[in-house]
């Protein structure tokens, strides 16, 4: 019997219920997977005897040997499409018939949202049976962690050389307990001198952590903040967002404290990766807002992990914290993983003409005291 799905409120907007399929899972079978559907190539998903043979429409070179595409739920309700199947779980990825017309243009105009503009006509499309649900979950989560949009060529050929994956690899791909310190240094910066650089790396996944450890160390709690990557507001002075700004602000509030630490997660777009971060963008522009344009890609509203973090802190030696946000996810993601929060302070920046909209939507629809 298949493992029951449900929606929850995870950061993935899904997760297994009654189960436990990160055990016995091998994150480096993911780490395989995504290097995989990164670079064009087919993979196998397998759950239970269920088997999901895919590769991703963005990478994909051709559409030989798809029978049917597999799409997030939050793109399947754009295009108007339900799973095919009484009492359906409305959350759960669609799988659709290709017509006989089909080719990769086709297949990115119908998985890519900011193309909706310029192919306004896409259907009817003839939903099929929505099973393996495990399996087309974790296909789901391999395209956020790929930084790919989450939709699949579903494959009938059987190859041989396809890398094999389960959801339980999937689960174990993102687990925090693996992060390890990789190397230290002394690192002055502008803010303060008298700065350590600490970087972060787990077995499976080549994304680098840093920590910043600033000031003389002492027996009080640290002022932290948990910085989530932005290239585009950190290193290209992006007017969109107020990350940059952000940054070096909390830079010099930690430096004026006793002392701090500054987390540096490498967790681009809320963790949906650059490229989507840029699609997001696009659709900002036709008029959605944050919140909208990261569910019509077919992601979480907010889809970082902060357990990351909290392992961070653990190594570190740091168990409570005032921390330094305007945002309530990063004080109850930090509670949860057992880092005692004894303090919330405030980062106020000035808004601007290009990043207005963006503020009042953290404000109005993810609850950030601004």
């Amino acid at each position: 019997m298949g493992q029951a799905i449900g929606p929850c409120a995870d950061r993935n907007g899904i997760c297994f219920l009654n189960s436990d399929l990160s055990s016995g899972g091998d994150p480096k079978r993911a780490a395989r997977a995504i290097d995989a559907l990164r670079r064009g190539w087919s993979i196998r998903i397998e759950h239970e005897g269920e088997i999901i043979r895919i590769a991703a429409v963005e990478t994909a070179v051709s559409v030989l040997g798809a029978s049917s595409l597999l799409l997030s739920a939050s793109r399947a309700a754009t295009l108007k499409l339900v799973n095919q199947r009484a009492a359906a779980n409305t959350e759960l990825p669609v799988r659709i018939a290709i017509p006989a017309d089909f080719d990769i243009g086709m297949a990115l105009a119908i998985a890519d949202p900011t193309l909706d503009l310029r192919y306004p006509l896409k259907g009817p499309f003839l939903a099929q049976p929505a099973t393996g649900a495990p399996a087309c979950v974790a296909a789901m989560e391999l395209a956020r962690l790929a930084g790919l949009l989450p939709a699949f060529l579903v494959l009938d050929v059987d190859l041989s050389t396809d890398d094999i994956v389960v959801p339980a690899d999937v689960c174990a791909f993102d687990d925090s307990d693996n992060l390890q310190i990789a190397a230290r240094a002394n690192l002055p910066v502008a803010a303060n001198a008298d700065t350590e650089i600490v970087a972060f790396r787990s077995p499976a996944d080549s994304t680098d952590h840093v920590a910043l450890v600033i000031g003389k160390r002492d027996s009080s709690p640290p002022v932290v903040r948990l910085h989530s990557e932005c290239l585009t507001g950190d290193v290209l002075g992006s007017l969109k967002c107020d990350c940059g700004p952000q940054l070096h602000e909390a830079l010099h509030q930690i430096s004026d404290a006793q002392w701090g630490i500054l987390l540096y997660l490498r967790q681009e777009g809320r963790g949906i990766g650059l490229i989507n971060k840029l699609r997001a963008y696009a659709l900002q522009d036709q008029g959605f807002d944050t919140v909208d344009a990261n569910t019509r890609l077919g992601f979480a509203i907010d889809a970082r992990d902060f357990s990351v973090a909290a392992r961070m802190l653990d190594l570190l030696g740091v168990h409570s914290v005032r921390l330094l946000t305007n945002n309530p996810e990063k004080v109850a993601g930090l509670q949860a993983e057992g880092v005692e929060v004894c303090e919330r302070l405030p980062l106020q920046i000035a808004s601007n003409p290009h990043n207005a909209q963006y503020l009042a939507t953290k404000r109005d629809r993810t609850g950030h005291a601004l």
